[in-house]
């Protein structure tokens, strides 16, 4: 087959497939509803990428190659393997657990040193509270947003898509954000000329997917685009009714008929920009909103000039939230965009869209299932191999005079002639050879795609000599996952950050500086406990690193310690050696009571009266210490 025109992109590793075989109208057989006019041309290859990779994650693969044309797909036998990738990744990246921390959490119930003028010096380090607060707040709203699922959600769409979307909206009726994934195939970003980069997030996105038409309701088919955009903060809006009936928003006007400005929004007497100050940014105005549109198209309305970045605004029917507001160009009290994209590897310069876990391996789960085929067909020639008889008296059929078709079956009897013989059809060594095919491609697979045979579970553990030779051959997936991690560390820390300001917004958490928050993933293959415990015993016993550190490695190697201020605390309640050396460096009893976390010592010896005119006797003088150059005792 000649090759027509090459195409080099982020998606250059799924060219050899029939369906992406032509590069304006890719998946056309295979997924029409990708080449609908309303979806721009720029995303559909990405769009017919996605559908492809689903169905290899649900065993359609061999469907798809037969709607392509190839006439054996329905036969392809597919055991799961792209599934087992998917969720093998996904495991290691994961961890064992995710945990929300915020640097300087754990100094919350340390208590510094004593001061010098009455400074009992029992103050947390600056800033050490509102961390354990914010930690405990992000925490709580984790809990009750089901933060362990929906990441796992979205990072398995992100394994073998290749990308994920999370959304952030403020819930009035629950005063708290709500988080939600959708599906990359719904994600639009919309860049201007020379504003793509991947560092920079664009200004203008949508999520946008068809609604099959509904007879019984009445419903046609339509199209759903929701649009977050930045933009210059205007005059307060209401809700109100256009001229054909349709719900939209209306600029709210003052009985001098001038626009009103929503409350706490001030105008600039210079540039005339309307300003705002947001919580989080206390004493810098500023003059960028983001505004919420939610609408539906009818498509027989569309045209063959209308995709989805020039729907026709006099089309659009507004959807109405459960409060009442119209979702017209809706100004969201904020200056960011809450949404959240993750890549599943570090894009390339420039580039916005990561890449599949199974993109670099396709051809080889290909060739996998082909052989799995090859082999299911071997394996029946040998169960029940192909006989030639010769001299054989076969049974005839009385009614055709023709021999009647002869089965090979337990307990059936031939009776030979004397030149007569029986020969079987051996194909056990193809299979034998089928199945070491397989195993080498397994082999291949794991290597391709970094995860290991130890990491794929196919390692004999006998033929491992140590721990050190399996931690070498585990190298590969330990910068695995370290890459996928760091392709996600800031997108984590942007979505925490956003979480802090929603709340900010909707007045229900304070006001101030947003604090850094991060995820902190559990380690993806199983610790040796024994050596990081001697570790952190020698460590701290030599004063190499705090007690604290101690306590957070222990942590992180899978030892059950909820919270470190608090196990931190509790050790330090039993540890009298050290409450002992602490007394003996100070002399301050206060201190080691404090440190033992004890209340104040209560005196309990009323002061001894004097006689009015006398002073207590110094040591020097009950002791008859005399100075050399004086007569009087010192």
């Amino acid at each position: 087959m000649r090759l027509r025109e090459l195409v080099i992109d982020a998606w250059s590793w799924i060219n050899y497939k029939p369906a992406m075989a032509d590069p304006q109208r890719p998946g056309h057989r295979a997924f029409p509803e990708v080449n609908h006019s309303w979806v721009p041309e720029s995303d559909r290859r990405r769009l017919a990428v996605y559908k492809l990779l689903a169905a290899y994650d649900n065993n359609q693969a061999g469907q798809l190659a037969a709607v392509t044309g190839d006439d054996h797909g329905l036969e392809r036998r597919e055991l799961g393997d792209p599934a087992k990738l998917i969720d093998t990744t996904l495991g290691y990246l994961l961890g064992a657990e995710q945990t929300i921390v915020v640097p300087g959490a754990e100094h919350a119930e340390h208590r510094g040193p004593a001061g010098t003028d009455g400074d009992e010096g029992d103050a947390p380090p600056p800033g050490a509270v509102q961390a354990a607060d914010l930690q405990e707040r992000l925490r709580t709203w984790a809990e009750k947003e089901l933060w362990p699922l929906r990441i796992q959600q979205a990072e398995r769409c992100a394994v073998r898509c290749g990308d994920a979307v999370y959304t952030l909206a403020w819930e009035p009726a629950k005063e708290r954000v709500l988080l939600r994934t959708y599906d990359p195939g719904f994600y639009f970003p919309e860049w201007n000329d020379g504003e793509q980069d991947s560092s920079e997030y664009p200004s203008r996105i949508h999520f946008a997917w068809e609604l099959p038409a509904d007879p019984a309701r009445g419903l046609k088919d339509r199209v759903r685009r929701i649009t977050y955009e930045l933009g210059p903060i205007g005059a307060a809006t209401e809700p109100g009714i256009a001229k054909d009936g349709r719900a939209i928003r209306e600029q709210v006007a003052g009985a001098d008929g001038d626009p009103v400005l929503t409350v706490g929004d001030t105008l600039h007497p210079v540039a005339g920009t309307v300003q705002r100050t947001y919580p989080w940014a206390p004493g810098r105005p500023s003059s960028t909103t983001c505004y919420l549109t939610d609408a539906e198209w009818l498509l027989e309305d569309l045209g063959a000039s209308h995709d989805l970045y020039s729907l026709p605004p006099d089309k659009a029917a507004y959807r109405v939230r459960s409060d009442g507001q119209v979702l017209d160009r809706l100004d969201l009290m904020c200056d960011f965009i809450p949404v959240v994209h993750v890549p599943n590897t570090i894009p390339d310069g420039g580039e916005h869209w990561g890449k599949s876990s199974l993109g670099s391996v396709l051809q080889l789960l290909d060739e996998l299932a082909a052989t799995d085929t090859d082999s299911a067909s071997a394996s029946a020639t040998t169960g029940t191999p192909i006989v030639a008889l010769s001299g054989a008296r076969l049974p005839i059929d009385r009614t055709t005079g023709q021999p009647l078709p002869v089965r090979v079956e337990a307990g059936t009897v031939w009776q030979l002639s004397d030149t007569g013989r029986m020969d079987a059809l051996n194909t056990s060594a193809q299979l034998a050879e089928l199945r070491q095919r397989i195993d080498h491609m397994l082999t291949r697979l794991a290597s391709n795609t970094r995860l290991t045979t130890a990491g794929l579970g196919s390692l004999d553990p006998a033929s491992v000599p140590s721990g050190y030779a399996l931690q070498l051959a585990l190298g590969p997936l330990d910068s695995l996952i370290a890459a996928m991690r760091l392709a996600r560390a800031h997108k984590y820390v942007l979505m925490l950050r956003m979480v802090q300001r929603l709340h900010q917004a909707g007045q229900v958490w304070p006001a101030g500086e947003s604090l850094p928050a991060r995820l902190v993933w559990g380690a993806h293959t199983p610790t040796d406990r024994t050596t990081v415990l001697a570790d952190v015993v020698a460590g701290y016993g030599a004063n190499v690193f705090s007690l604290e550190t101690a306590v957070r490695m222990l942590q992180e190697a899978g030892y059950p310690v909820e919270d470190v201020a608090e196990e931190v605390e509790r050790i330090q309640r039993r540890s009298f050696d050290q409450a002992a050396r602490l007394a003996d460096a100070t002399g301050d009893n206060a201190v080691v009571r404090e440190y033992l976390g004890l209340p104040e010592a209560d005196p309990g010896v009323p002061p001894v009266p004097l006689i009015p005119g006398q002073t207590p006797p110094s040591p020097a003088a009950e002791t008859g210490d005399v100075d050399p150059g004086s007569s009087e005792p010192s």
